[in-house]
């Protein structure tokens, strides 16, 4: 799907591309973008396609986009496992954040849900050894996105602030010490995430690194809202 920008409508473009079942739909957009003229697949001039990256490795969840209808990641997708009986794939971006241009959207309410969570350190990390694990997987987090994507209660407006704060707010009361702080960061979990999350875990089918968030969940909830 191409969209100059936010106040342009949107239209699809197709574009032929020739390559091997290995490549990845990151590397098909690096190479239709690099070519010297970029036609479409009847031979018209077309502008770059405008798309988020950075690692390429799976590691920094940039190039977050819908490909045939599901959120992934563009370096994680591979052309023989999508491209079907038809031999097409369909690239939209993120239906849940603004949109930039073309695949490129905004998701910067993930890091201003974060704040509002005040989900950061404000002395030493605890650091025992029987949360160890809870914190490792908590911090593999790529802020992607995917999972407020699919989420049915998560709106960028709404008060519910999804599956992504619920991970980080799960490592934070793993991590920060007994005091006020803490406190509020259960207070806001309940908040901002307890009392909208309908539990249905679309987060955790979807997610790119398969995350365990039914257990980040559980014991989030055991933490701020069971007090155990």
């Amino acid at each position: 799907m191409r969209r100059k920008d936010a106040g342009s409508p949107s239209f699809f473009q197709t574009f032929a591309y020739e390559g091997i079942p290995e490549d990845s739909v990151a590397f098909a957009l690096n190479e239709l973008n690099g070519r010297d003229v970029l036609e479409d697949h009847e031979g018209r001039p077309a502008d770059r396609i405008i798309w988020e990256c950075s690692c390429l490795q799976k590691k920094c969840g940039a190039c977050a986009m819908r490909i045939n209808g599901l959120p992934r990641l563009a370096c994680s997708s591979f052309l023989g496992e999508l491209a079907g009986r038809k031999h097409i794939i369909v690239l939209e971006p993120l239906s849940k954040f603004p949109i930039v241009a073309d695949l490129k959207v905004d998701r910067s309410i993930l890091f201003a849900n974060m704040k509002r969570m005040r989900l950061w350190l404000e002395e030493n990390a605890s650091m025992n050894q029987w949360e160890h694990e809870n914190q490792y997987q908590s911090s593999r987090c790529l802020m992607c996105g995917c999972c407020l994507e699919v989420c049915p209660n998560f709106r960028p407006d709404g008060k519910f602030t999804g599956a992504a704060s619920m991970v980080a707010a799960s490592k934070l009361m793993d991590q920060a010490e007994y005091g006020g702080h803490r406190s509020e960061i259960l207070r806001k979990y309940r908040q901002f995430y307890f009392g909208g999350c309908g539990k249905s875990l679309s987060c955790q089918k979807i997610c790119p690194l398969n995350l365990p968030l039914e257990d980040l969940l559980v014991r989030s909830n055991a933490a701020a809202v069971w007090h155990r």
